[in-house]
This record gives C-alpha cells, sequence and structure tokens, in this order.
C-alpha cells in the first residue's frame, strides 16, 4: 500500500444505485460550527450587566422628601408639573437603576402606595428618592 493513494487515483467515483446524491448545501452544513454552549454569549453579558445598589436615606433626606410629598398631595387639584427621582428595580438581577420622570401628577393611591400621573405613567411611592418641581431639572 501506497502514501500517496496512486492504487485508487484511476478508478471511477462510486454511485450509489439506492441513494440519491446528497444536495451540496447539505453536505456542507454537516461541517459547519455549532455553539456547543448555547445561551453562553447571553448569560456573560448578563453578568457583565452593571447595576446600581439602592442608597439608603439620611433622616434629613426622608424629611425633605416627605415635605415635597405633602406638597404635592396639597396641590393635586391642580395637577403640578414634578420632577421625580426614583429608583427602578431590575426585572433580572439584583440592584436596578435611578430614574428620571417629569410629568403632571394626576392622584395617589394610598392602598396601592402608587402615584399616578397624566399620561398613564405610574410610580410606588416606595421608589421615589427625590421629588421637585419640574423647573428645577
Amino acid at each position: 500500500m501506497t502514501d500517496d493513494f496512486s492504487d485508487i487515483l484511476d478508478h471511477p467515483h462510486y454511485v450509489s444505485r439506492t441513494r440519491q446524491r446528497m444536495p451540496q448545501a447539505a453536505r456542507a452544513a454537516q461541517f459547519s460550527a455549532f455553539a456547543a454552549l448555547t445561551g453562553y454569549d447571553e448569560d456573560i453579558g448578563e453578568a457583565a450587566r452593571l447595576t446600581d445598589a439602592r442608597e439608603d436615606m439620611s433622616e434629613d433626606e426622608l424629611a425633605a422628601l416627605d415635605a415635597a410629598f405633602q406638597q404635592l398631595l396639597a396641590h393635586a387639584a391642580g395637577r403640578p408639573c414634578v420632577t421625580l427621582v426614583y429608583f427602578q428595580p431590575d426585572a433580572r438581577k439584583e440592584g436596578g437603576c435611578y430614574a428620571v420622570f417629569t410629568g403632571r401628577f394626576r392622584h395617589y393611591d394610598p392602598a396601592a402606595r402608587m402615584l399616578f400621573f397624566v399620561g398613564g405613567m405610574q410610580i410606588p411611592a416606595d421608589a421615589v428618592c427625590r421629588i421637585l418641581p419640574a423647573e428645577h431639572m
């Protein structure tokens, strides 16, 4: 037997009588790369995504927030335009991010502890960190 395959080079190509020839696209697919670790890239991306921890508020900050909230409730009939800074928890991992929303206040539901705004925005009262008149932002 020789290492250069000269003994079989002159033979005709074998063609099966019972099976059709495989299409070239299907033959190429059997040698294509595959993702052995499906979802790994997404998991790495999720782990690398940063979230903020919610900071504890001081007594002075809590008192200022309560005063601003009481003032907002007192003027609710006029639908004042306010800017809120609130903490939005992340749905997938611990932590979240601070968000800013500016809009016209509609009403407060004390049973649900939810602030409602014109346009449909709803913000949990427990998530609010700061309430400012809209012109301060």
